[in-house]
């Protein structure tokens, strides 16, 4: 007999990207420069007190974000590390680790530079919310993908 789902299936968001580095410059840029191009002033806990965001890694290691006066906050744990072609971490920025989802980013060299694919899931963690919290990280990732790739052009974050 066939399982009928009460609920619907929120499907994963995915956003790519192609920017002018090589994989291995790409994976290292994403990863431990994560604080050079992350738009921290909008997309962080602390926002304008947001200071760095570190990326520990290694397999269990810590992604959290660190504020002017040193307070951390976690946003997720890596749970596979295979530089340069790809890392997945659990993201649950200011919440409880029980409410993770699951975040994968995949670099493949392409024409021109390396093509960068994030993929976000685990919404049913999220209850109510789910389906908002997935709109608006749709926008969200495409932001700052948007964001990484004009570090690319520009060679910092900034991209006035």
């Amino acid at each position: 007999m066939n399982e009928v789902r009460s609920k619907t299936e929120i499907p994963p968001v995915e956003s790519t990207v192609t920017v002018a580095w090589d994989p291995e410059t790409a994976f290292r840029r994403f990863t431990e420069e994560i604080a050079e191009w992350w738009p921290l002033e909008t997309h962080s806990m602390g926002q304008e007190k947001a200071d760095t965001v570190v990326f520990e890694t290694r397999h269990g290691g810590r992604v959290y974000e660190r504020s002017t006066d040193g307070t951390e906050t976690t946003w997720g744990r890596v749970l596979a590390w295979d530089p340069p072609h790809r890392f997945a971490m659990s993201w649950h920025p200011g919440r409880e680790p029980s409410t993770a989802q699951e975040l994968g980013v995949v670099f493949q060299p392409s024409e021109g530079g390396t093509r960068v694919a994030v993929t976000h899931t685990g919404w049913d963690k999220l209850g109510e919310e789910a389906a908002t919290l997935q709109a608006n990280y749709s926008q969200g990732w495409v932001f700052v993908l948007d964001r990484y790739r004009g570090s690319a052009e520009t060679g910092s974050g900034d991209l006035t």
